[in-house]
């Protein structure tokens, strides 16, 4: 759905009409018969009213009076997403957004809540066309352009992103990521580098080629790069992301249904950083950005890793798999240390790491750990809030380094049943000589269930939560 500034609102447009309390709306000029309707349904508590006007139809949408600052603004989020299933319903094509509260930010949030909703992954349909809703365009009455703009950008990298996790890994293997990778990136001028197998075991990544040999795909470690020409951080942002096309668990076997059948969403840290790294390039934002993304399947192959196997990674460190199902912690080892040539200002990863984020989360946030500067954890968890993407920060006390300790190599790779999401993160962090954050999103990249504007599947998260953590964090 395309987002764009308006001037004028036409006679027989459907409009959207946002108001803040029921008392500014109480206040406003209606026909006596409107008027008697609209305050029977504001006395009835109702926040959404539906105005049928025969040549067209209105909405008129309360505020949350009870809520403010990020909360108000999710609310508005999700108000915009049930409009949009109106809109569906009533099988309208366009809508145009009064917004009488004064406060442009309201009018953003409902229009995300909207754009966000539109989403549809219909490439597979024998008859697309019959699925397609009809809502394509939603205007904003004298809304400011950069704002727009900048919506209809940070829409499309989330669209992306999920188009990218939505995909089967009978399309999308790890060379066919590199390809479509280097295509968009190509279009907003990002410089794409992709190492074949060859490469990547001349850079001795025993992670990704552990995790790789029971593929009969090869392995692909793909370097993004935006560099402005007037960057505020000479230092750059090195974003990671866990590029797992779909993970049977490898040797150690996944059961299914239940566990294996979302595997394909295993790559979505691998979609935000590409994504991401689209809006930064297509926003022209003024930081030195890389993204580094280590690509593989996962499967029992013949000759795939055992448990009982040792690998050397990429920075000579031994490990003892113990367990062939903690397998991205393995790739992302290799491009963490890789991260170091690059003297990063800042390292952040993102990933569908552990099963145990998920069980001590759910699908509302993301665990976070690392060894940034608590200024810079802080400036995530505020973005989180803004976004409502959140994120909660868990320790990497130095206690949990215990429970990965080897009989027979430097570290293993698994810390045991308790505290799985944090020495997962342990196992991370010795990879790492810089500042780093982790951000474990096993519980919230993919649903199986509808949530309002984050859908059903792949919900895109990690793009709007990073770039809201990018401008903050470099005062943008």
């Amino acid at each position: 759905m395309l987002i764009f500034s308006t001037d004028m609102v036409l006679p027989a447009q459907n409009r959207i009409l946002l108001f803040g309390s029921p008392e500014e709306v109480r206040a406003t000029v209606w026909p006596s018969a409107e008027k008697e309707y609209i305050n029977t349904c504001i006395d009835k508590k109702q926040k959404q009213i539906l105005l049928n006007l025969y040549d067209h139809s209105e909405v008129i949408q309360i505020a949350e009076t009870g809520k403010t600052g990020s909360a108000l603004l999710e609310s508005l989020r999700v108000c915009g997403s049930e409009i949009y299933d109106l809109a569906v319903r009533h099988k309208w094509e366009e809508l145009v957004l009064d917004n009488r509260t004064g406060n442009s930010t309201y009018s953003g949030a409902l229009a995300e809540g909207m754009a966000l909703s539109s989403y549809q992954f219909l490439k597979y349909f024998s008859k697309p066309d019959e699925k397609r809703h009809s809502l394509l365009r939603l205007g904003l009455l004298n809304g400011n352009p950069a704002m727009v703009k900048e919506m209809n950008t940070r829409v499309d990298a989330v669209t992306l992103c999920r188009d990218l996790v939505n995909e089967p890994v009978s399309w999308l293997n790890a060379p066919r990521l590199g390809q479509e990778i280097t295509r968009f990136g190509l279009e907003v001028g990002l410089s794409v580098e992709v190492l074949d197998k060859t490469q990547i075991e001349s850079l001795k990544m025993g992670g990704l080629l552990a995790v790789n040999r029971g593929s009969i795909d090869p392995p692909r470690f793909i370097i993004i790069s935006w560099e402005p020409e007037k960057p505020v951080n000479q230092s750059p942002l090195i974003l990671v992301g866990k590029g797992v096309m779909f993970d049977t668990g490898g040797l150690s076997l996944k059961p299914t249904p239940a566990s294996m059948d979302e595997m394909k969403s295993d790559m979505a840290g691998a979609a935000a950083v590409a994504s991401t790294l689209y809006a930064i390039a297509r926003m022209g934002l003024p930081v030195r950005t890389f993204g580094l993304i280590p690509a593989t399947d996962n499967r029992p192959d013949g000759n795939a890793y055992a448990p009982g196997d040792i690998i050397r990674m990429h920075d000579g460190t031994s490990v003892e798999v113990l367990n062939c199902d903690a397998e991205g912690r393995l790739i992302l080892a290799d491009a963490l240390s890789y991260a170091r040539k690059y003297e990063p200002d800042l390292v952040i990863d993102l990933a569908t790491l552990t099963g145990s984020a998920q069980v001590a989360l759910g699908s509302q946030a993301a665990a976070v750990m690392g060894t940034a500067p608590d200024q810079a954890f802080n400036m995530l968890e505020e973005a989180g809030f803004e976004v409502h993407e959140r994120v909660v920060r868990f320790p990497l006390w130095e206690e949990y380094s215990k429970l990965l300790e080897s009989d027979v190599a430097d570290v293993k790779n698994i810390g045991g049943r308790y505290a799985g999401a944090i020495t997962a993160g342990k196992f991370l962090e010795r990879f790492t000589s810089f500042p780093w954050i982790h951000i474990d999103i096993a519980g919230t990249a993919f649903l199986t269930t509808r949530d309002t504007y984050r859908g059903n599947g792949a919900t895109g998260t990690g793009v709007r939560l990073l770039l809201s953590f990018i401008k903050k964090y470099y005062q943008l």
